[in-house]
C-alpha cells in the first residue's frame, strides 16, 4: 500500500483517491492511479498538493475513476472562475438527512406557487411585492440546493454500486 501524503491530506482530490482505494487497491498510490487513469504522475501530485488546479476534463476523469461525482461540484464551486460566482457548494450527507431536507423544503411549495402567481399576474413586481418575491427566490434556491444534493447522492451511490459490480466481474 502507498504511503499517505500528509501535505495533501486535506485536499479533496487526495481524499477522494483514498476513499476509492478502500474499494480498489489500485488507487493506493499516485503512481498506480496515474497509470490507471492515463494522467501524468507529477500532474496528479500537483493537483493533490493544491499547487495547480485541475482542468475540467481531469476533474471529470478523477470523479469517474474514484466514483466521486462531488469532485465536479467542488471544482465548479471553488476552482472555476465562472462557477465560483454561480455554483454553490453541495455537501453530501447521509440519505435520510438529504431526503428530509428535500421534503422539508417542499412543504410550502403550494404557498410559494400562489404568491408567485399573484406577483406575476400583472407582469410587474411592485414595490410592496419585493419582499415576497425575494422570499420566493430564497425558497426556490433552497429547494434547488436540496434537489442537487439528492441528485449528487444518487449519482455517487448508484455509481459505487455499479463500480463494485464491475470490479467483482473483473476479478472473476
Amino acid at each position: 500500500m502507498g504511503k499517505k501524503a500528509t501535505k495533501a491530506a486535506d485536499n479533496v482530490y487526495c481524499i477522494a483517491r483514498y476513499k476509492a482505494a478502500e474499494e480498489d487497491s489500485r488507487f493506493n498510490s499516485r503512481e498506480s492511479t496515474a497509470e490507471l487513469i492515463g494522467m501524468d504522475r507529477t500532474r496528479l501530485a500537483r493537483i493533490e498538493l493544491g499547487t495547480v488546479n485541475p482542468y475540467p476534463e481531469e476533474v471529470l476523469q478523477l470523479a469517474k475513476a474514484y466514483g466521486s461525482p462531488e469532485l465536479c461540484n467542488v471544482y465548479c464551486s471553488k476552482q472555476c472562475p465562472i462557477g465560483e460566482k454561480t455554483v454553490r457548494t453541495i455537501e453530501i450527507e447521509e440519505f435520510d438527512r438529504i431526503a428530509l431536507k428535500a421534503l422539508g423544503s417542499l412543504q410550502n411549495a403550494d404557498e410559494l406557487r400562489e404568491k408567485l402567481i399573484q406577483i406575476a399576474a400583472d407582469g410587474v413586481i411592485s414595490e410592496d411585492e419585493h419582499e415576497d418575491f425575494n422570499h420566493i427566490l430564497e425558497e426556490l434556491q433552497r429547494i434547488s440546493m436540496n434537489a442537487q444534493a439528492l441528485q449528487l447522492w444518487a449519482d455517487k451511490h448508484i455509481e459505487l454500486i455499479h463500480n463494485r459490480e464491475e470490479n467483482q466481474n473483473e476479478r472473476k
